[in-house]
C-alpha cells in the first residue's frame, strides 16, 4: 500500500490527476490502461513532484507510452 508513502493531500491530488487523466480517454475504464496511469502518476509523485498539475501530466505521459496493441485488446 501506499498510503504511508505519502501525505493526505499528495494522495488525494493522485487519485484526482488518476481520474482526470482516465475520464479523457475512451481507453479508461480498462484496468491495464489506469494501472499503467497510476503507475506513471506514481513514479511522479516518488520523485517529490506532487503538485496536481505534475501528476496530472506524468499521467499523460504514460498514457501516451501505452503500446497500441494494448488499447485495441478491450
Amino acid at each position: 500500500m501506499i498510503e504511508g508513502d505519502f501525505n493526505s493531500r499528495t494522495l488525494v491530488n493522485m487519485n484526482i490527476a488518476l481520474e482526470r487523466v482516465c475520464r479523457n480517454t475512451p481507453l479508461g475504464e480498462q484496468h491495464d490502461v489506469r494501472k499503467r496511469v497510476a503507475q506513471g502518476i506514481l513514479q511522479c509523485a516518488r520523485s517529490g513532484k506532487t503538485t496536481l498539475g505534475a501528476l496530472a501530466e506524468a499521467g499523460v505521459r504514460a498514457l501516451a507510452r501505452i503500446p497500441e496493441r494494448t488499447s485495441k485488446s478491450a
